[in-house]
């Protein structure tokens, strides 16, 4: 995704998030990721110490794993932020 759709994206789900919810809110976040051990511990370490519940499974070949994360967030620039550090992880899809 180049940079202009990126901060556009993000500047409109602010305000979706903004508008929609009341903060502080649980938020769910859902990723899909190649099967990599490597990979799945970064993406739980980020949200290490958040009080985040975190729920994987593999896909019926096992090549990919879905994260499904739930997690308390007091702002919609809190959403966006792990957003943007889940985003490094080379290989994510975000849902």
């Amino acid at each position: 995704m180049d940079q202009d759709k990126s901060d556009e994206f993000y500047i409109r789900l602010k305000e979706q998030l903004a508008q929609g919810t009341k903060w502080p809110s649980d938020y769910l976040y859902k990723f899909i990721v190649p099967t990599d051990a490597g990979k799945i511990s970064q993406i739980e370490e980020i949200f290490n110490n958040t009080g985040a519940v975190i729920e994987t499974k593999q896909s019926k070949n096992a090549k990919y794993t879905s994260l499904s994360i739930t997690v308390n967030l007091k702002s919609p620039d809190e959403v966006i932020n792990k957003y943007k550090e889940v985003g490094a992880v080379k290989g994510v899809i975000s849902l």
